[in-house]
């Protein structure tokens, strides 16, 4: 689903995601297109879960914020600052830890973590890492390093569901202090 107040962007986007098919009476295409419709039933399940939107982020928010009130004092672990003038919907709570400072790193946390049953993951592996961008080219940004790299060597994805209780965060929040031997 999307929503703008700008029709130009809207045209494009239709234009996109109905496979880019020119205005011509036979099948021709001058851009890569997408098969993006939507049903009419997941248009609707779209629409109900709008209704509770303000709610889901709020609830987002708050589990974002008990876990940066936990483990933000801690030196060496860094969560994403929100942008002045901005409002992040906190979809998925990350962090980033410094292993060198905490003398861990992200993968013995989440191991930690599936030890007492509770998934985890590192952020998100890089696009040049992927194997389907195998032998592609990738520029750096700056000589030997790469913001994505350190990203993925140093990050992980708490869970932050928005029905997640404060005690089911607490626990994942005691199994964290305790990998970092602060519990």
């Amino acid at each position: 689903m999307l929503v703008s107040d700008d029709i130009d962007a809207l045209q494009k986007a239709r234009f996109l995601a109905t496979q880019a098919r020119d205005p011509a009476p036979h099948y021709q295409h001058s851009q890569m297109g997408y098969n993006y419709r939507m049903s009419n039933i997941v248009a609707g399940i779209g629409r109900a879960q709008l209704e509770v939107l303000d709610e889901r982020v709020k609830a987002r928010r708050a589990i974002f914020d008990r876990y940066v009130q936990a483990l933000g004092d801690i030196e060496g672990v860094h969560f994403m600052p929100e942008l002045e003038g901005t409002m992040s919907n906190r979809w998925l709570t990350t962090l980033t830890i410094d292993q060198e400072a905490l003398g861990v790193t992200p993968m013995e946390i989440i191991n930690a973590l599936a030890e007492e049953n509770i998934e985890a993951r590192p952020v998100w592996k890089p696009l040049h890492l992927q194997p389907l961008f195998a032998g592609v080219r990738y520029y750096q940004h700056e000589e030997g390093w790469s913001v994505s790299d350190e990203l993925f060597a140093n990050g992980l994805c708490l869970p932050s569901g928005s029905s997640m209780t404060v005690e089911e965060q607490q626990r994942v929040i005691d199994v964290i202090l305790r990998a970092l031997k602060r519990l």
